[in-house]
């Protein structure tokens, strides 16, 4: 199916490519070997953007954007539009064409900054999105090793290289861990007109092909249950944009979702005032 289009929508080594990020993550794993810490796990904090209230919230919802329970199936994540503005090659933005996965940079946890020649921090509430991809045909096997692009708007419903040209926030690659995940700090994505709040993934079999689009094994995209993104629309600063957006778009009429997403609609907890956690599990066919 094809996307709408949006209605008004420092590093020195940064052009060195994939191979170089590669080299420089080699480097520091044997680096992590010899001091013993090869298990160990790294904690982080971040705070979070936005006000509101302090409810918590879990929810997973039905093909209709209701909450309930996830069945927690096995089954192939759909296949979905790459959309008009997915960074990796296959189309231009203003400047060109666009292939952010060249930069030397992008393999990255946390998304929210921009890197290499460009700077800024895409404003928002604070969300961890974590992916977990399993093998449909080997009993829903973790599947480890595999790189995972994402890429988002930002609470403006804005997208960086395209309608916010002077960005690369809010894109970055991750290979997925012995338990087949790959996670992502990011922020909650705005809604903006024609299309229900969404996020892009895109799946490599390894990080030394997730260089281009031609490339890639599936392409999908996250839906976010309707409730959490009214909780942040209507209370987080910056997104009173979406609060009318959202009112006139429905899972029913999205152009893309339309058609169901039993294997899109991700579990959603937390809160505006603590930050959310985004979780679907990614089916594949290996």
């Amino acid at each position: 199916m094809s996307e709408p289009h949006l209605d008004s929508p420092h590093d020195q080594d940064h052009g060195r490519g994939l191979a170089h990020d590669l080299e420089v993550l080699g480097r520091r794993r044997l680096l992590l070997g010899a001091a013993g810490l090869a298990g160990a796990t790294l904690l982080t904090s971040w705070g979070c953007g936005g006000g509101g209230d302090d409810a918590s919230t879990t929810s997973s919802s039905s093909s209709d954007g209701s909450s309930g329970s996830s069945s927690g199936a096995c089954a192939i994540a759909a296949e979905e539009t790459q959309g008009p503005y997915p960074g990796d090659g296959s189309n231009t933005a203003p400047s060109g064409v666009s292939n952010v996965l060249a930069l030397s940079g992008i393999v990255r946890s946390d998304i929210r900054d921009s890197f290499g020649d460009m700077s800024g921090t895409a404003a928002g509430v604070a969300t961890t999105l974590e992916l977990t991809l399993v093998d449909v045909d080997a009993s829903c096997a973790d599947l480890a090793g595999y790189a995972v692009y994402v890429w988002h708007c930002d609470r403006d419903g804005e997208y960086s290289l395209y309608t916010r040209a002077d960005q690369n926030y809010l894109r970055g690659v991750q290979e997925t861990d012995a338990n087949g995940v790959a996670s992502f700090t990011t922020i909650f994505p705005a809604c903006y007109s024609g299309r229900m709040p969404h996020i892009h993934v895109e799946v490599y079999r390894s990080l030394t092909t997730a260089t281009s689009y031609p490339n890639k094994l599936k392409m999908t995209q996250v839906a976010l249950p309707v409730d959490v993104c009214e909780a942040v629309y209507t209370t987080a600063d910056g997104y009173a944009a979406s609060v009318n957006n959202l009112a006139r778009i429905s899972f029913a009429t999205d152009g893309v979702f339309a058609d169901g997403t039993s294997t899109e609609m991700s579990t959603v907890t937390g809160s505006v005032a603590e930050g959310y956690k985004i979780a679907l599990t990614v089916g594949m066919s290996v």
